[in-house]
């Protein structure tokens, strides 16, 4: 880890399965942040994981998948409209993947999407959004 990795707050995973995103709906609770809204896998650091091991830990936590580092492609940091300093990565898995998903003790549901439907999703968050956008345009430019 360099030192500009010092001070993250958490990372996001963009998994593609295929060519589908798994998306996890937040649950709806008042005391976090974006609820009832669509979201990838990720969440909050623990301790001094790099933010790779981050994005491993939760999507294992969240989506019942192992991921190994290698795997990760896409890396960005970004800072939400809370001021957090993310991670954002993406993986790209075969079908097979799907028979290992769970839904873990965070969200309502998690479904399988095209990213032009999570694009429109109007209860999507908007700077996953953004980030998708971004490395979809850097995976064909």
């Amino acid at each position: 880890m360099n030192e500009n990795e010092e001070e993250f707050h958490g990372a996001k995973v963009a998994v593609f399965i295929a060519d589908k995103l798994v998306v996890i709906l937040r649950d709806d609770r008042a005391d976090i942040p974006y609820p009832n809204m669509w979201d990838f896998p990720g969440g909050g650091r623990e301790r001094l994981e790099t933010p790779e091991e981050t994005a491993i830990r939760e999507t294992r936590e969240e989506i019942g998948l192992s991921l190994e580092a290698e795997q990760l492609v896409g890396r960005s940091d970004y800072f939400t409209e809370r001021g957090n300093r993310l991670f954002f990565f993406a993986v790209h898995l075969s079908a097979e993947a799907s028979h290992s998903l769970a839904l873990g003790d965070e969200g309502q549901r998690l479904e399988l999407v095209s990213a032009e439907e999570f694009l429109a999703l109007p209860d999507a968050i908007d700077f996953m959004k953004s980030k998708l956008s971004s490395y979809l345009r850097m995976q064909t430019g």
